[in-house]
């Protein structure tokens, strides 16, 4: 294992992803368990994904008490029937939101067709439950929830909007086997903003898989830009990145010749 520094992000790279999604629940839990000493409960946001799947796994076998947990997620499809398996609050009630006794859950009511109904319901409970931690993942594209390039703003001032998701993110859905074919993925989608995301007090970041080796190293060694979302990570206070050898791949073979 190797732990790297740059700029306020701490990086951790595992061998494999078990190793990764273990160390990450074992980090997770101790903060939760030592911030619910000073709090009754926390709000936390979940990231749904394949590249979860490790992390949430080994999170489901951690001595926590959920009863004091209220959850939310990132982002979610829009126009996807409420039954669909690639919802991606489905995703985290089959992973996780079903299978322990949350004190609260909070998904997006996506079925509803009134978009600005939609995003200042959920920027309400954002208001109503602050977040205290987030789970994320970083995408193929470097988008971190649905903020993919072209709509990613460090300065924006809403905190859930819709947005066009640009193709680069639908491929990754296919390639992640979400959907068999591009034309299957929607177009749409609601997301948290960077600022709603930045605003937690404590961020954990699982990204495994070669398919991210590309964003992994653009975050660390490429400039805090919009044209990377994930980027902004290197200014939050405390959050940490999570990465198998895959992932970390171009940080490994950077590491002798590039200050990290």
């Amino acid at each position: 294992m190797n732990i790297l520094t740059k700029d306020t992000l701490q990086v951790q790279i595992w061998s494999t992803r078990k190793e990764m999604g273990e160390k990450a629940a074992h980090d997770v839990t101790g903060y939760i368990n030592q911030a619910l000493q000073n709090k009754a409960e926390l709000n936390i946001i979940f990231a749904a994904a394949p590249s979860q799947n490790e992390f949430l796994s080994a999170l489901l076998q951690s001595d926590i008490d959920w009863t004091r947990i209220n959850a939310f997620h990132m982002d979610e499809y829009r126009g996807l029937p409420s039954d669909a398996p690639q919802r991606f609050g489905n995703f985290l009630k089959r992973a996780i939101f079903e299978k322990v006794p949350f004190k609260s859950v909070h998904y997006f009511d996506a079925v509803n067709e009134n978009t600005k109904e939609v995003c200042d319901q959920y920027a309400r409970l954002l208001d109503q439950y602050p977040t205290d931690i987030v789970f994320m993942g970083i995408g193929e594209n470097g988008h971190i929830a649905f903020n993919d390039p072209h709509v990613a703003f460090f300065q924006d001032e809403e905190r859930v909007k819709v947005v066009k998701l640009d193709e680069a993110c639908r491929n990754q859905q296919v390639h992640d086997g979400c959907f068999v074919a591009l034309d299957e993925v929607p177009r749409y989608a609601y997301t948290l903003t960077i600022p709603a995301l930045m605003a937690a007090k404590r961020i954990f970041c699982i990204v495994p898989a070669s398919s991210k080796a590309k964003a992994v190293a653009d975050t660390i060694f490429g400039e805090i830009t919009e044209s990377c979302p994930a980027s902004i990570l290197r200014r939050h206070p405390a959050a940490t990145l999570y990465c198998d050898k895959d992932s970390a791949d171009y940080l490994i073979n950077s590491y002798n010749t590039e200050k990290v």
